[in-house]
């Protein structure tokens, strides 16, 4: 027998206006339809499977998809490949020795963006341009080089937003992009209200060391996933949130053992939300593995269990509603169907998937992961 789940997903969240008087402000967000609720059966032999990609030497980092045909993918090889049809076959589009890129997001088919890690952390990256962008599709790249604020040393995370706002009377839209790294520091966050068109960079090193992901529900409320310390053995995990836009931030999240850092994050709703834990303590009885959650928005988390396994590590985590989701480690893939309570190991979702993306249609769902290889799972609206 399948199991029958309710899944919950959203669309972005307008920010609550602080103007006293509509007329007083010239870009006032709009409230959205907050959540849409159907209904997913899970078949029992729905499995993971495995796509033909080029091989790669280790974990691939990120893949974006716009539809559930249309996506791309990155690694830290300087290698941009491109599918029309969901994943059967890759195009390659761009190939830069030297460069390594750790994440990409588009705006649109035509307009994305590419984040490479930079110089100083991985062996062969001599890259110091952290972001690159497209305007045909991932045909051409190029770099953004007019970005206003502080020299942002590599990118980790992209986070692309579409939303609507009150534009002086007139209901109007926009797409807001954050961009956030790097791994072992410095923290800096790239901010675009226009779609990529201009950029501004802010230090948020006073706050969190690293930035690792990012997400944000509105132009003002957002989330990065961080750490404590830019030397691992002193670091907690650590996530923190901005109510306004980055003007300032405040620590939701912190863990209280050594050698942690955050991954990565997934809200399946507005207020449910799943972040992974790193640990790389070298004792081995420090074995216990854990994830973050939240049920309010992210305004407190708590710590749930994984699995008590010395070798796994954890990388990209993806829900498909509040219950059902997925966390990738270095043994392989763990499944939840009660929102964290208990998991259950799934091999065949691959070797160290670093981010899970999910896209949903009409017919139900289509999740994508990455990893050492590239992975997808179908699951269909019930009946």
């Amino acid at each position: 027998m399948g199991l029958t789940m309710k899944t919950t997903f959203t669309n972005a969240l307008a920010a609550i206006s602080l103007c006293g008087m509509l007329a007083a402000c010239g870009n006032t967000p709009v409230p959205t339809t907050r959540e849409v609720t159907k209904t997913y059966t899970l078949p029992d032999d729905t499995k993971w499977q495995k796509l033909e990609t080029v091989a790669y030497r280790g974990k691939q980092d990120d893949i974006f998809f716009l539809t559930t045909d249309l996506g791309w993918y990155v690694n830290g090889g300087g290698k941009i490949y491109k599918t029309n049809d969901g994943g059967k076959t890759w195009i390659e589009k761009l190939s830069q020795p030297g460069t390594f890129f750790r994440t990409v997001g588009f705006v649109n088919e035509k307009i994305g963006f590419a984040g490479n890690i930079g110089t100083d952390y991985f062996p062969n990256v001599t890259d110091t341009t952290p972001l690159y962008m497209t305007d045909d599709g991932g045909d051409t790249w190029r770099a953004v080089s007019s970005i206003d604020g502080p020299t942002v040393k590599g990118l980790c995370a992209i986070d692309v937003l579409h939303t609507k706002f009150i534009n002086s009377g007139v209901l109007d839209s926009r797409t807001v992009i954050h961009a956030g790294g790097r791994v072992g520091g410095p923290a800096f966050l790239l901010r675009s209200m226009d779609g990529g068109k201009t950029w501004k960079s802010q230090d948020v090193s006073a706050h969190t060391k690293m930035i690792l992901d990012v997400k944000f529900f509105d132009e003002n409320r957002g989330f990065i996933m961080g750490a404590s310390d830019t030397d691992t053995e002193k670091s907690n995990a650590l996530i923190i949130a901005t109510q306004d836009g980055g003007a300032t931030w405040k620590k939701v999240y912190q863990s209280n053992r050594p050698f942690e850092i955050t991954w990565k994050a997934s809200f399946p709703t507005r207020d449910v939300g799943y972040v992974t834990i790193q640990n790389y303590n070298p004792d081995k009885i420090i074995s216990q593995r854990h994830i973050a959650k939240t049920i309010d928005g992210g305004a407190t988390w708590n710590e749930m269990p994984l699995v008590n396994d010395y070798a796994v590590r954890e990388f990209g985590v993806g829900f498909a509603d509040e219950k059902l989701g997925w966390v990738g480690t270095t043994t392989g893939g763990y499944q939840t169907t009660d929102g964290g309570a208990t998991w259950t190991s799934v091999v065949e979702m691959g070797r160290a998937s670093n981010k899970v993306r999910i896209i949903r249609n009409e017919a139900g769902f289509v999740a994508y992961a990455i990893g050492l290889d590239v992975r997808k799972i179908m699951v269909p609206n019930s009946k």
